[in-house]
């Protein structure tokens, strides 16, 4: 029997832990993670752009693990909100008088038909996987002249700026080498608009102006055949019929399609799409009220970022611990997502919004729309420290949690 039972011991289940904590010590918690590693996925795009060795994104799990929490090394299975209990796949029964469900999401690399059978080899690469964004720095050094295709999957999918971080630092790098202009670059995106928030695709079009690089809107990967080196999309019309074509391509990075877990869509905690079905405010269970979530795997609207878990933490540690405690105080999340935009080596858009796309930076005084040096500084060299000395330490650096009083 545990206070706390946290399902995930990712950058939402190790930051929730640590800001309960913070706030009140002595209570039983569980972390129920199977992973030995915790890697900080925010720097591949980085790696793949020659700027950090992958071995500096890793850590093993026993070391962030926090030492009041009580480490399961397994995974969840069945949920039984009903009963406050899980079961895990290890067999194991828990029980818990409040649950924190963050677990992530999946990466569903099996719905384009071939991927999985080439990635790593024949060009085709991914910086959504750890061991493969050393392979794209190396296919993006090695490429001189050709087809360089990107894709981006249909919405929702962890940190929606990420396949195009991965043109702009691949073509900021053929154009500094001039050999930009002897690769065609095309960028297919299944959703319709560059970007979620409004305010930042003009300069996010100028990028793609001065990259030359075509972009194709309402366009899916769904087919890899690495060894003749084709790619097959589907494009949808504007009348609703989907036509394929073929192209050749002599690299290829893929964003994998994304999607709940099966064991969270499948279980009683999840709404309709299969996250876990939320208040997209107090991060509590719109039908259990001993059940929170946060990060990926939750349901409210908010760009799924290591940012917007860093604002969420403070959140479900003071929701949770009032729940507990009969009090009535509520914290109050407002969608706060961060996405650096990296637009070129050396230069950042650091796009920073709310909820319905309102503007949230956290420097006012800056235009937010303007790449900055000072930005590319920031996620090169500070976001780390944030990341592992702050947020999965309890320190809740720049943040202002609002609270209000049923």
């Amino acid at each position: 029997m545990f206070d706390i039972v946290i399902i995930g011991g990712g950058a939402a289940g190790l930051g929730v832990a640590q800001a309960i904590n913070k706030r009140q010590k002595g209570l039983k918690i569980a972390i129920v993670e199977p992973a030995i590693q915790h890697f900080y996925q925010p720097a591949w795009t980085l790696v793949a752009a020659g700027e950090l060795n992958i071995k500096q994104t890793v850590q093993p799990m026993s070391k962030v693990m926090p030492s009041f929490v009580e480490w399961i090394q397994s995974a969840a299975k069945i949920f039984y909100p009903d009963k406050n209990s899980i079961t895990l796949e290890n067999l194991d029964i828990l029980q818990y008088r409040a649950l924190i469900v963050c677990p992530g999401l999946c990466l569903n690399w099996s719905a384009i038909e071939g991927l999985e059978e080439t990635l790593g080899k024949n060009g085709v690469t991914s910086n959504y996987r750890s061991d493969l964004s050393p392979y794209t720095w190396q296919l993006v050094q090695q490429l001189k002249s050709g087809v360089a295709l990107f894709t981006q999957p249909a919405m929702p999918i962890k940190c929606a700026g990420a396949p195009q971080k991965a043109v702009y630092l691949s073509c900021s790098h053929w154009e500094k080498n001039k050999k930009l202009h002897n690769i065609k670059v095309q960028f297919h995106n299944a959703g319709t608009a560059l970007f979620g928030v409004a305010y930042f695709i003009p300069i996010l079009k100028q990028y793609m102006d001065r990259y030359r690089f075509n972009l194709n809107f309402s366009s899916n990967l769904i087919k890899v055949d690495g060894t003749n080196k084709i790619a097959t999309f589907a494009h949808a019309h504007p009348d609703g019929s989907i036509v394929s074509s073929e192209i050749a391509f002599d690299m290829l990075h893929i964003v994998p399609p994304q999607c709940p877990h099966p064991f969270i869509a499948n279980s009683p905690l999840a709404n309709a799409a299969g996250w876990v079905d939320i208040d997209p405010y107090s991060l509590q269970h719109m039908r259990y009220a001993n059940v929170f979530s946060l990060g990926d795997a939750a349901s409210s609207p908010n760009a799924k970022t290591a940012a917007a878990i860093r604002k969420q933490a403070p959140v479900v540690a003071i929701n949770i611990l009032s729940y507990l405690s009969g009090l009535s105080n509520k914290a109050i999340y407002n969608g706060y997502g961060g996405c650096p935009l990296t637009v070129e080596n050396g230069k950042i858009v650091l796009a920073e919004f709310a909820y319905n796309g309102v503007l949230d930076p956290t420097f006012k005084f800056l235009a937010p729309h303007i790449p900055r040096r000072f930005n590319w500084f920031i996620k090169r060299h500070l976001l780390a420290i944030v990341y592992w000395h702050g947020l999965l330490r309890g320190r809740e650096w720049l943040i202002k949690t609002k609270t209000i009083n049923d």
